[in-house]
């Protein structure tokens, strides 16, 4: 397993690997920019198959919460964490605990907060023995319901930018994964008036929105190519990769899941294709845009409002886009890029 020679390793300030015998804590955290603020970002437990997988995972993810952080105006850099282990079976208050102190011990050059595997519960415990978590019970809770939002906003720009819609109703939208987020992006876009088609590898999460918003439900295989406006991938990454994108039906595509791209000549044949890609980590912002504000007095009201600016901040991206005859994924790398030459952020004013 190496780290600089990595085709993910993209000038990381820290990787930092960690472990503990008695919990059985192995853990490995990613900073990858401080120069806008502390490291921000979610800590991910995952039953990786590999040593290797979870240090690829937490590279790519960590340089997204920079980019993701920065565009979204927050006075952060961008950090990940990642416990290797399967969450349902291995996750103890002991680990967490030891987990709690190892970040503590970083300083505060990261601050984490939840994210696949981990929950607004392990965060009340980490905070026993570290300052540097956030999304507690108590606070702005679980970052779900906001970074849902954010994906719903994302999807009406990108729907009134590609197909000169206003509106959803009758919008065909293929949402893949029905996690937490998922099924709150499920219930906006029902509400909206959009035709959901809906897959998961958990049939019981399926057969809640079938049930609620009148969805159809899709097989895993078959979702990419359902006759869709929009596809929206909510769960894991590396989704559109040459296998998938050979089968997109849709013109759209938006959604939650981080580093949907597998790589980034992906974005590149997207755009070649026609197909509009709102890129993951403007649309998913909403959930850091959530914990950021944790701290400067919580309110979901002030919040959501500061989330529907990803709206505008796609539409600059997709303009420039058009403008520049350039892929998407490319135009948010340079404004990203544009706001972290600037040094030190400055929080999003509601």
């Amino acid at each position: 397993m190496t780290v600089f020679v990595s085709s993910d390793f993209d000038h990381h300030e820290q990787v930092i690997f960690g472990s503990h015998r008695e919990s059985g804590l192995r853990c490995i955290v990613g900073i990858h920019s401080t120069v806008r603020g502390p490291a921000l970002g979610g800590c991910r437990m995952w039953d990786y198959p590999s040593e290797a997988e979870a240090l690829r995972d937490v590279l790519r993810l960590s340089r997204g919460m920079t980019y993701k952080a920065a565009v979204a105006g927050l006075p952060y850099g961008g950090g990940k964490a990642v416990i290797i282990g399967n969450p349902r079976t291995k996750k103890t208050g002991a680990l967490l605990r030891a987990f709690g102190k190892f970040i503590d011990s970083l300083g505060g050059r990261y601050i984490t907060a939840e994210d696949v595997g981990t929950t607004v519960a392990d965060m009340d415990i980490l905070r026993k023995e570290t300052r540097f978590a956030r999304g507690f019970s108590d606070g702005s809770g679980n970052p779900s319901p906001a970074t849902a939002y954010g994906v719903f906003t994302a999807i009406r720009t990108a729907v009134e930018h590609k197909l000169g819609r206003r509106d959803l109703t009758g919008i065909k939208v293929a949402v893949q994964g029905i996690g937490n987020v998922g099924l709150t992006l499920c219930q906006y876009l029902a509400e909206a008036g959009a035709e959901l088609f809906v897959t998961d590898v958990q049939p019981e999460a399926v057969d809640e929105v079938v049930r609620s918003f009148g969805a159809t439900a899709i097989t895993t295989d078959e979702i990419y190519a359902v006759d869709a406006d929009v596809f929206a991938p909510c769960a894991l990454g590396a989704v559109i990769n040459d296998h998938t994108i050979e089968q997109l039906r849709a013109s759209i595509v938006a959604g939650a899941a981080n580093n949907q791209l597998s790589e980034a000549r992906h974005g590149e044949e997207l755009w070649r294709r026609g197909i509009l890609y709102a890129p993951d980590y403007v649309a998913n912002a909403g959930g850091v845009i959530d914990v950021a504000n944790e701290e400067s007095g919580f309110s979901q009201k002030k919040v959501l409002k500061i989330v529907e600016g990803i709206g505008p901040t796609l539409k600059q991206i997709f303009v420039r886009a058009d403008t520049d005859k350039t892929p998407t994924c490319v135009v948010a790398d340079r404004l990203a890029e544009e706001r972290l030459s600037q040094g030190h952020g400055a929080m999003i004013a509601a």
